[in-house]
């Protein structure tokens, strides 16, 4: 080998070897520090494009999430409010068959009908304020529905049923099956005829009452469902993100152990070469 003070062959292949591992230490302290193999585009623009968008899926399946909670938020406001319109209208069917009662004197009958109106008087009210994020499910119109997202790209979607559970002005025809609150806003327990035919239509309005909430009960669940499916999902996205982007920190952090040894290693064989011109220095003072 030719030694030469211009050009140090050795020393610059050691100097190339000390510069590899010491990006090499960079790299490992960097998964180390962040907890990611590809925190980057530099660190593999593959991966990282691909976790990239698979973020991007779970920040829209957060979205879709959000979406199904306020549809069962609104769902259990309406539900609520239902039973207790439930319960009042149960009250009320005990008043009027208690008022149909033609033994019983006006004065009983007048103490019935305060009752039954006092509880009639609460449903609107009910009603209104069932309300979540400016939404009513019970106040109608019928047959119209509420429309939630139900995927990250707007293609698919879930219905919420709108109810309508207003007293009518005037009391309608009694049905059967119900088709409709049977129960007029002014109906009232003057005589045991009245009575009599107030408590067939809080019976018939008791029955579309009940039949109504189960088929928005069920739409609640279905909504229940969807929300378990979709976060079972993101767990996923989330899992497969990490699988692709997450550093090993016990492989890392051995690795770095050796990579150090290397640096220490690179250091002294830098030493070495340059021992290489100095020995001519050695020549040179003998001449």
């Amino acid at each position: 080998m030719t030694t030469t003070v211009h050009t140090n062959l050795a020393a610059l292949g050691a100097v190339q070897s000390f510069n590899s591992v010491n990006r090499g230490v960079e790299t490992v302290q960097n998964r180390i520090s962040t907890g990611l193999k590809a925190s980057g585009a530099r660190d593999g623009a593959a991966t990282f494009g691909i976790a990239q968008q698979q973020r991007a899926e779970a920040s829209s399946l957060d979205a879709v999430t959000t979406s199904l909670n306020r549809a069962i938020s609104i769902a259990d406001v309406a539900l609520a409010a239902g039973s207790s319109l439930s319960d009042i209208l149960t009250q009320m069917r005990q008043k009027a068959v208690a008022a149909s009662d033609a033994s019983i004197s006006d004065i009983s009958r007048a103490i019935h009908n305060a009752d039954f109106i006092a509880l009639r008087d609460q449903i609107s009210g009910i009603i209104a304020n069932a309300v979540f994020d400016g939404q009513n499910l019970l106040g109608g119109p019928a047959g119209t529905n509420i429309t939630f997202l139900a995927s990250t790209n707007g293609s698919n979607s879930l219905d919420l049923p709108v109810l309508d559970l207003r007293l009518p002005a005037t009391p309608n025809a009694v049905a059967s099956p119900a088709a409709a609150m049977y129960l007029g806003s002014g109906t009232a327990l003057t005589t045991a005829t009245n009575s009599v035919d107030a408590a067939a239509r809080v019976s018939a309005s008791l029955d579309f009452l009940n039949t109504e909430l189960s088929r928005l009960g069920a739409a609640s669940k279905m909504f229940e469902s969807q929300k378990v499916y979709f976060s079972k999902l993101k767990d996923s996205v989330t899992a497969g993100i990490g699988h692709m982007v997450d550093a090993d920190l016990g492989y890392e952090s051995a690795r770095l152990q050796a990579l150090q040894t290397r640096q220490q290693l690179s250091v002294q064989a830098m030493s070495l070469a340059n021992k290489a011109p100095r020995a001519i220095l050695t020549l040179l003072r003998d001449i």
